[in-house]
């Protein structure tokens, strides 16, 4: 092979190799510096619309809120280290925080900068940014919602602030119960929520109940006669503007990641309550019984005829390793038989997933089950389509939210259906938990 043939397949294969280069771990860096930092998530891009004779724009005509963040979701992280080389990061949402461990740090290959991988094993997501000057600037991505489905993110050292470090005094205050409807714009579907909003001064931080859930640790700031909140958890990322009109009332922008939008409005109402978790999904008529049969990740099924379930107690517990409301509702299940451990109750997950490939599917639920350290078992039972999820189960009137937990007897009869499931973020979970031991007491019993 002459000289010159040599050099350019050397160079030939080198380009190939480093078009599928990865991040070479054992070449690391030093780490992240320790401390705050202030992520953000840039969920719509937005390019300039082309507008030479300055009309306006369909767009901007007729809007009744216009954001102020322009899709920019603001979250607070802080670096902790554990030993002079091991550290963890502390994602922050109010009172809520989330520590993730699960941290890759190397040179990128392909651009031969250095590189983290942050990975939130249990909702299938990672973030991935290249590391230069204090700066962190990439991708967050979601495996389960397809390869296309990332969002820039971009993280600054040193900043502790979340939506702005401005102090304008607000025109007032915001705490307490608000009636909340979702979806006002036309060609929605409205729906109806409960905020609960806790101020102090310009820092603000609450949730909104649903009838399918909550949406978790919300934190933000009053601006004026403007509010923010936003919260990321590794699954959603949640971002609520409004304006306060001058009647008090609320009306503002919501989005979920880059895939949902929607308007919103609030009225203060001490008194409103949404339907009870209780009335939402029950058996159909014809139906006297609840059952399923459905395969494991370890190749098994599971029944509800099962010998290992009969005479027990059962919780059927409808979820999903990609939703933080379910994750919510196991950690309470985890810890409420932890510490009640001669009760003979036996809980079963049914999970739905958002692969439609079986094989990944089996591997999200294995996963979420040995992250959460779980002794109970979850079988896939399909997509998490809400109306193929109902003809899995063609039992029940419909399926409403995950997570859905069912409630069996000994004798193998449906005692209760609860729909939803508001956590720990919620004035509503220390009711709950009192009225879940009680339930469960008494099926015991019988």
């Amino acid at each position: 092979m002459s000289r010159n043939i040599w050099t350019l397949f050397v160079a030939s294969l080198l380009s190939i190799l480093l078009a599928n280069a990865c991040i070479v771990v054992n070449e690391p860096f030093e780490g992240l510096p320790p401390g705050s930092w202030r992520g953000i998530l840039k969920l719509e891009y937005k390019p300039i619309s082309p507008n030479p004779k300055a009309e306006p724009l369909p767009e901007k005509v007729n809007i009744e809120f216009e954001e102020v963040s322009q899709g920019e979701l603001p979250f607070n992280f802080e670096v902790i280290y554990d030993s002079q080389e091991d550290f963890h990061i502390e994602i922050i949402n109010g009172e809520e925080r989330i520590r993730v461990d699960d941290i890759t740090i190397g040179i990128d290959r392909s651009t031969a900068k250095d590189t983290v991988i942050i990975n939130f094993p249990v909702y299938d997501s990672y973030i991935r940014a290249i590391y230069e000057e204090n700066i962190l600037e990439g991708d967050w991505i979601v495996n389960n919602r397809g390869t296309e489905y990332r969002i820039p993110f971009v993280a600054r050292h040193g900043q502790g602030h979340r939506f702005t470090t401005l102090k304008k005094t607000p025109v007032m205050d915001v705490s307490g119960r608000w009636e909340t409807t979702f979806g006002i714009e036309e060609g929605k579907e409205p729906y109806k929520a409960i905020g609960e909003f806790e101020q102090n001064g310009n820092h603000l931080t609450g949730t909104f109940m649903t009838e399918t859930g909550d949406y978790r640790f919300l934190e933000g700031s009053v601006q004026d006669n403007k509010l923010y909140m936003s919260c990321f958890d590794g699954s959603h990322a949640f971002l609520f503007e409004a304006k306060i009109q001058a009647d008090s009332s609320l009306i503002g922008s919501f989005r979920s990641g880059k895939h949902y939008r929607t308007l919103w409005s609030a009225i203060p109402n001490k008194s409103f309550e949404l339907a009870s978790p209780d009335t939402l999904t029950y058996l159909k008529e014809g139906y006297e019984n609840f059952d399923f049969s459905f395969p494991t990740p370890d190749g098994g099924q599971i029944s509800l005829n099962d010998p290992e379930y009969q005479g027990k107690v059962r919780l059927i517990q409808i979820m999903g390793t990609w939703c933080p409301n379910c994750m919510d509702e196991t950690l309470f299940l985890k810890e409420y038989f932890k510490d009640h451990p001669d009760m003979e109750v036996e809980v079963i997950g049914l999970a739905f997933e958002r692969y439609r490939e079986e094989e990944k599917a089996m591997a999200a639920i294995q996963r979420f089950r040995e992250k959460l350290d779980l002794d109970y078992k979850i079988a896939h039972a399909g997509y998490y389509s809400k109306k193929e999820a109902a003809n899995a189960l063609p039992m029940l009137n419909q399926i409403v939210s995950y997570p859905t937990m069912i409630f069996v007897d000994k004798k193998g009869n449906v005692r209760r259906i609860h729909t939803g499931f508001s956590g720990p973020a919620t004035s509503t979970y220390e009711a709950f938990k009192t009225d879940f031991e009680n339930f469960i007491n008494q099926l015991v019993k019988e």
